[in-house]
């Protein structure tokens, strides 16, 4: 641990001396793309990340007088409904999360979309044809309003009897809290219509259920009994009236708070508002002292990997494409290097992996 947190000053310091060079802000959407451009869509979590990203590894073949490679650039999972990727690409449907982002890569080629960003795990039911290559480190909390009936923290199995419906006052949890009603709440894209082969919802919820052992509890159609969870449209973001609810909960990446509440990366819409970040099992997700991702959290069950999916042929392509794309993303690539992508991870708030696991593929 004392070599983790030694690496953690190190590139914290690195970090801060390169904070002229990846702190530019990045367009939400961007200008016209050329054809050969890698460009991405998918997952809220790690939007701001790749917009900082492209800004970085784009200046950086400027710098190097390099005019010929194809730069990097990533649509945001919220804006206009309709998006036209590249130049002379398909029109498609704004994808709003890890899944629409992974339909969307899919369902066009290298001409339209080159990669999804993903916060979850693959999955049995995704394309063996997908590789999910590893970016960087996140962990999955729980987030409350500040003032409202919630306690400092909460137990996997007091989470686990709120989310299946079983403990839905919160005097159930202690009886020093108010008698009030507690109001779960989980992201509105997060629901499907099938759930998937397990029953879980998808993206950075998927994790943060998984891990507290939830059971989904199914209707007399078939369906799943959601009765005592409240839905908002986007997750990890505090502006939507149900989340001022004095008895709201609701999961949040633990990087995408630090980068808005400490590092002060937000815009209109896009911020924690009331919420505050909680511990879980007593251990707090966020270091007071670093008001970084604790390292002791990140390394529970409610740790992940955040990912960015592409095509499995692409990727192993010894053409142009394969090479831009193994130049971002491998483990040799701009993202994973300690002078190129690492500085930036830490500044949005999420923890740099290392460089043996970075780069690295799953596939389902």
């Amino acid at each position: 641990m004392l070599r983790l947190a030694a690496r953690a000053a190190s590139a914290l310091a690195l970090a801060s001396a390169l904070a002229l060079t990846v702190t530019t802000p990045a367009l939400a959407d961007p200008p016209q793309l050329a054809p050969t451009d890698i460009v991405g869509v998918g997952a809220g979590v790690t939007e701001q990340l790749l917009n900082q990203l492209s800004t970085g590894y784009n200046a950086s073949l400027t710098a190097a007088g390099n005019t010929t490679s194809p730069r990097l650039y990533s649509w945001d999972s919220t804006g206009s409904a309709q998006i036209t990727p590249k130049t002379g690409a398909a029109t498609i449907s704004r994808p709003d999360g890890s899944t629409t982002g992974l339909l969307a890569l899919n369902a066009t080629t290298s001409s339209t979309v080159d990669f999804a960003r993903s916060v979850r795990a693959p999955r049995p039911t995704d394309p063996t044809t997908n590789l999910f290559v590893a970016m960087a480190k996140d962990a999955i909390s729980w987030a409350a309003p500040a003032g409202g009936y919630a306690p400092a923290s909460l137990t996997t199995d007091q989470l686990s009897q709120i989310y299946n419906c079983r403990v839905t006052n919160w005097r159930q949890i202690d009886p020093s809290l108010p008698d009030a009603a507690i109001v779960p709440v989980l992201a509105g894209h997060l629901f499907v219509d099938r759930l998937g082969v397990d029953g879980v919802p998808v993206d950075s919820s998927d994790y943060f259920l998984r891990a507290i052992d939830y059971v989904p509890r199914h209707n007399s159609s078939g369906g799943w009994d959601r009765s005592c969870v409240r839905v908002v449209e986007h997750g990890d973001r505090g502006t939507d009236p149900v989340l001022h609810d004095p008895g709201a909960l609701v999961p949040y990446s633990v990087g995408r708070y630090v980068d808005q509440a400490y590092l002060g990366h937000t815009r209109p819409g896009d911020d924690p508002g009331v919420l505050t970040v909680r511990s879980l099992n007593g251990i707090p997700a966020v270091d007071q002292v670093t008001h970084r991702i604790n390292y002791f959290f990140a390394a529970s069950q409610f740790g992940y990997v955040l990912t960015n999916t592409v095509r499995a042929a692409e990727w192993r392509s010894t053409d142009a494409h394969g090479k831009a794309l193994q130049d971002i993303f491998g483990r040799n690539g701009w993202i994973c290097r300690s002078d190129g992508g690492a500085p930036v991870i830490l500044d949005r708030g999420f923890i740099p992996i290392s460089s043996t696991a970075c780069g690295t593929t799953m596939h389902s």
